[in-house]
């Protein structure tokens, strides 16, 4: 897949591209089943199935004081999850001021027709864009009369009675309900990140070393402890792991640090994922070291026997 970053790196319009943008955050089911019938319509007309995303997340820039949602992929993760879906290209517009202050019609007119040369788009039901988001549908499909491309709307998608949304989705995983935001998701919730440097407690103190990653702005399921797969350089290991505040030692930072089973090594510095797979209890304060490393123990056995089933 090509992945071209910045619209000024877009060199020459593509051949007969079939386009849907978004944000995509999740590319849950309903942004899979966007990206199929993209592939679906590029392949009828000789053409290639484009994906335009947007960096950073819009809402950070246009409201800054509230940061925007925290995100369920990262933009990485994104691009690795649309690739995994048989898209030819994907097109990040690095989302600015400047960028949000285009009118829809500069938008569709020197960007979508003379830049990428559209041939046919692919949007949601409810999609809209451009300065105050002025452009809708109705709009699109009058500009595509005019300049000759088709406008091609897809229905939202229910899986037991809920309409598939990255909105959903993060609602279901702030609430612990990872069981649903499987279903809407296509997959087990994974959180990416880079391994950093922690307190050095997990190996010395506890007799457990751990990989640490900070949460940020990443979507953060309840506190506690997990059982999780682990992926590293595309092998799978099993695990446990803390999300949480570690009340015994009265940490402040929020943070994701994962006891992998069977690996040894320096992954300080690497991307690693850590796919949720079942809660195993709440994050408690313990009375010391001691009492919390027979804790861990514990959850160590309980995590290994439902990998085990898994």
């Amino acid at each position: 897949m090509k992945v071209i970053n910045g619209l000024e790196n877009i060199s020459e319009p593509f051949k007969n591209p079939v386009l849907t943008i978004g944000n995509f955050d999740g590319v849950h089911l309903g942004h899979q089943q966007l990206f199929k019938h993209v592939i679906k319509r590029a392949k009828e007309i000789g053409g290639e199935a484009i994906v335009m995303t947007f960096y950073p997340h819009p809402l950070k820039v246009l409201r800054p004081d509230n940061s925007g949602p925290p995100v369920i992929t990262c933009h990485n993760q994104k691009i690795r999850l649309i690739e995994q879906c048989g898209i030819d290209a994907v097109i990040t517009v690095n989302f600015t001021k400047d960028f949000a202050r285009l009118s829809a019609k500069e938008f569709v007119e020197d960007i979508l027709w003379k830049k990428i040369g559209l041939k046919i788009i692919v949007v949601g039901w409810d999609y809209q864009f451009g300065r105050n988001r002025e452009g809708n549908i109705e709009f699109l499909k009058k500009e595509g009369e005019r300049l000759g491309f088709a406008v091609e709307v897809l229905d939202s998608i229910k899986v037991n009675g809920m309409v598939v949304s990255s909105t959903m989705v993060r609602k279901c995983v702030v609430e612990g309900d990872l069981k649903k935001a499987e279903k809407l998701l296509g997959r087990k919730y994974e959180i990416v990140g880079e391994v950093v440097k922690g307190r050095d407690r997990g190996g010395r103190l506890l007799g457990f070393p751990t990989a640490n990653i900070r949460m940020d702005d990443k979507l953060c399921p309840q506190t506690g402890v997990y059982a999780v797969e682990v992926v590293i350089d595309g092998k799978v290991y099993g695990g446990a792991a803390n999300i949480g505040y570690n009340p015994t030692f009265g940490d402040e930072s929020l943070s994701l640090e994962t006891h992998i089973f069977d690996f040894s090594g320096d992954l300080y510095g690497k991307e690693i994922t850590v796919r949720l797979i079942e809660r195993l209890r709440p994050e408690k304060r313990f009375s010391g070291p001691d009492e919390l490393a027979k804790q861990i123990s514990l959850d160590i056995e309980k995590a290994k026997r439902i990998l085990a089933n898994c």
